[in-house]
């Protein structure tokens, strides 16, 4: 793949330029909409009043006379791209754009070093543009390094996956970081409003649009410029696909709008918004939010989410929060993982979000969870003592004759069903793992185990000062 130039020296393919010192003001009635929408100044800019705004710290970039290496991190439809163009552009840049799925190491090596080269000769800095930098690998990624390093190209990457995750540190720690968010669906509105008004745009357009019919369209586009442009374009080009007298077509409702466009799929993917979903389920079951718990249930199912994923989160929820606060919780969970294995989708759904609702208004408690952690805390510390000999097993005659299975006591067969004896090893025979909560079935264990708790002191009272006599 060719980069794409915005100097004297390069026209991007299949577009000619009104003002060849300007990016973006080139024009061509084959391009998207989107594209020929893009904003020509920041000032044209939409959101991202925290980066833009007077005391923004890209605002602050373009008084500055140099532009750093920096990351742009957002989701789609935010302006990456755009801003990348305009701050090349106001630093009077040469500006080279890739994508990461188009472009290999070797062709960005070439690039960067005639950029270099270009840069030591007294010519233009370069700003190197890489679009999806996410998709590059590691080793990837680090051939970038050394061009960054030395000042041979100014690098923007951009990324709609979380950075700490898919950017090494190494570039991370070379790079600013700006975190652009989706735009409001006000924001997206003024953008349609001004395709629908821009020569460049759709002002030649004879299909008129009623303000619910656009309002739709800017909450459908979940904050993503692309798509909401993109929708407006289709049913544009939808409706005109059928001539009407004198073009004079009726005006496009909201219902209209929805019925041309179709279905918009929920924002949804397999990486940072698929942890930040399971996570608000995970918190909406905690928090006993029955419908918020629901809500992110529907996202992800809706999405086309691996069904026995959400059931083995259900099961984790099951046992680290809510517990023995209600033993049935388990159960139900493992029920509707059986049911979805079982029965696949559609049907599936209900079965799994019968244990959501399960699960949101069983009583909680991570009593197991943390006592469970005390334990494995406790073996990791290295110090294990070895296992009482009392309640070893003794296959052998030499095993019985050393000592193990010596003064043990069947507990059935005590008039309390509980034996004196204790069965952690020496030196943690007094450690508490298990604290029950108070809350459901719970509270009548935590009742019983004080029970339990009392007479064993009482035995242990009793064996101290008669130590010969038996329970």
């Amino acid at each position: 793949m060719t980069g794409q130039l915005f100097d004297d020296h390069a026209e991007l393919p299949g577009t000619e330029r009104t003002d060849p010192a300007e990016p973006g003001r080139e024009r061509a009635t084959m391009r998207p909409l989107a594209d020929r929408m893009r904003p020509q100044s920041m000032d044209d800019v939409l959101g991202q009043d925290e980066l833009l705004g007077p005391d923004g710290p890209l605002r602050r970039l373009l008084r500055s006379s140099a532009i750093p290496s920096l990351l742009l991190w957002g989701p789609p439809g935010c302006g990456k791209t755009t801003l990348a163009r305009l701050l090349a552009f106001h630093g009077s840049y040469r500006f080279l754009e890739y994508s990461a799925v188009a472009v290999g190491s070797k062709e960005l090596k070439t690039v960067m070093t005639e950029a270099g080269k270009l840069l030591r000769a007294g010519g233009t800095p370069t700003v190197l543009f890489l679009d999806e930098i996410h998709r590059f690998n590691k080793a990837q990624q680090d051939a970038l390094l050394p061009f960054v390093e030395r000042g041979d190209i100014t690098l923007i990457g951009a990324t709609t996956e979380n950075p700490s995750f898919e950017v090494n540190s190494a570039l991370l720690s070379r790079t600013s970081l700006f975190v652009l968010a989706p735009l409001a669906p006000d924001h997206v509105r003024v953008l349609l409003d001004r395709a629908l008004a821009a020569p460049e745009g759709l002002a030649d357009c004879v299909v008129p649009f009623t303000e619910d019919a656009l309002d739709t369209l800017s909450t459908l586009s979940q904050g993503d410029a692309r798509i909401a442009l993109n929708m407006l374009e289709s049913i544009v080009t939808a409706v005109t696909a059928q001539p009407a007298p004198d073009d004079r077509y009726a005006p496009v409702n909201a219902a209209d709008a929805l019925a041309l466009i179709q279905r918009r799929a929920a924002r949804y993917d397999r990486t940072e918004e698929h942890y930040n979903i399971i996570s608000a389920l995970h918190k909406s079951l905690r928090n006993s939010d029955v419908n918020a718990a629901l809500y992110y249930l529907g996202r992800m199912l809706e999405a086309g989410e691996d069904l026995l994923y959400v059931a083995r989160r259900l099961v984790r929820f099951a046992s680290e929060d809510v517990g023995l606060a209600d033993p049935q919780a388990l159960p139900q969970a493992l029920a509707a993982r059986d049911a979805a294995h079982f029965i696949g989708l559609p049907e599936a759904k209900l079965a799994l979000a019968q244990a959501t609702v399960y699960l949101a208004l069983a009583p909680k408690s991570n009593a197991l969870y943390t006592g469970y952690g005390a334990v494995a805390e406790e073996v990791a510390s290295g110090v294990n003592p070895p296992v009482p000999l009392h309640i070893r097993n003794a296959p052998t005659r030499l095993m019985k004759d050393i000592g193990y299975g010596r003064d043990y006591v069947y507990a059935h067969d005590t008039a309390t069903g509980i034996a004196a004896m204790t069965c952690l090893p020496d030196g943690l025979g007094e450690r508490i793992f298990y604290k029950p909560g108070g809350k459901g079935f719970e509270k009548e264990l935590g009742e019983r185990l004080e029970k339990i708790t009392a007479w064993r002191r009482r035995q242990a009272q009793k064996n101290r000062t008669n130590p010969g006599g038996r329970e």
